[in-house]
């Protein structure tokens, strides 16, 4: 037989089990509920349950003080959208309030203010106190307070006094700085991390609790031949979810897409080689469906929630830590979203990206071919 008969008995072959594997997914509906049901779900979940927003803090101000220039500071204190301010006379109010949980801090307005004020006595002028108990919010609980008062001096001032250095900040890539238009994208590259290894982590498994893997086996195609072939139906349904996300994400949830949807797209393809792969590797290893699903949550949603940057940033994680999400995918998938959904199309970023993917999901096939033989043992 020629080299040309040969690949098209192959390719016939392959055709032949990715046709079978296609009808086998359309008939079962766990995989379709996996592929389309669930990554909107998990999106909306995450869109409205993580947010690193801080916003409506509950917030007593402490006005000791009936001068002119304390009202008017505690009417600032009031005109904030981040501040739910609660009114109290007495500091000892306050600390009752925060002691209680009422409040997540408060801000005391001495009865000296206005003469401290109008006289530049040195010294704090103001006592902002918050609870250490909640560190990410009390860090944005005591700027938001400290940028009022520096806000409401600076109004005070006017032209009176002409600074020297006009200071503007600028934000580049999210000038809201609304948070969500960084998480959503990661939470895409956490929802197809699951969802890609959870699918293909029940397909060998299926095949042995069904008793089918063994006429399978007795069939004339290679084992090579049987994975790719079981791959290339849910590769599609990966990639057919994780575009519904982006589309979910941009129309949605208006996250501005800045980058190419080619771009996204061929981003998600090549990641969708290591999440299927290593749900690959868990199906041939465990033999059971239910055993599949646990070892898939937990070995693949896990570390890319935890390990990608998704929420805690890499550079803060101890070396040995940073050293192990090396081999996390989801870690270079987030980068690279967050990068097209914010910045743009940045090849430089995205080429180192797609190869240490690519490296990966070698990794997780080389395993799957070690460890499958077409025998039953």
């Amino acid at each position: 037989m020629s080299r040309v008969s040969k690949t098209a008995v192959l390719l016939r072959r392959m055709a032949a089990l990715t046709r079978k594997e296609s009808i086998q997914i359309l008939r079962d509906p766990s995989s379709l509920v996996i592929a389309f049901v669930l990554p909107p779900i998990l999106l909306f979940l995450f869109a409205f349950a993580v947010s690193l927003d801080v916003k409506h803090v509950p917030f007593a101000v402490v006005l000791e003080g009936n001068g002119v220039k304390a009202h008017s500071l505690a009417a600032a204190y009031s005109a904030t959208p981040y501040l739910d301010v609660v009114p109290v006379r007495d500091r000892r109010i306050g600390r009752e309030l925060l002691t209680r949980g009422v409040v997540d801090g408060f801000v005391v307005i001495p009865q000296d203010f206005d003469e401290r004020v109008l006289n530049q006595v040195p010294g704090a002028a103001i006592q902002v106190i918050t609870d250490g108990s909640k560190p990410n919010s009390a860090n944005f609980t005591a700027a938001y307070a400290e940028g009022v008062f520096q806000i409401w001096l600076r109004g005070e001032a006017g032209a009176a006094v002409a600074p020297r250095i006009d200071q503007r900040q600028r934000v580049w890539f999210n000038p809201e700085l609304e948070s969500r238009r960084v998480l959503l994208p990661g939470a895409i590259a956490i929802v197809m991390t699951m969802i890609g290894t959870l699918l293909t982590s029940l397909v060998v498994a299926r095949e042995w609790e069904r008793g089918t893997m063994e006429a399978l086996m007795s069939t004339p195609p290679s084992m090579l031949e049987i994975i790719i072939s079981k791959l290339l139906p849910y590769f599609a349904l990966g990639l057919i979810a994780t575009l519904g996300c982006v589309l979910m994400a941009v129309f949605l949830f208006s996250v501005p897409l800045q980058g190419s949807l080619i771009a996204v797209l061929l981003l998600s393809s090549v990641f969708l080689v290591p999440a299927l792969g290593q749900g690959l590797l868990i199906s041939t290893l465990a033999k059971n469906q239910f055993v599949a699903a646990q070892a898939a949550i937990f070995s693949g949603f896990m570390p890319a929630f935890l390990l990608s940057g998704f929420i805690y940033e890499i550079d803060s994680m101890p070396t040995l830590v940073q050293w192990i999400t090396q081999v996390v995918p989801a870690r270079y998938f987030v980068s690279s979203l967050q990068t097209v959904f914010l910045t743009g199309d940045v090849w430089a970023q995205f080429r180192w990206d797609m190869f240490a993917m690519l490296c990966v999901g070698a990794l997780f096939f080389s395993i799957t071919l070690a460890n499958s033989h077409k025998r039953l043992d």
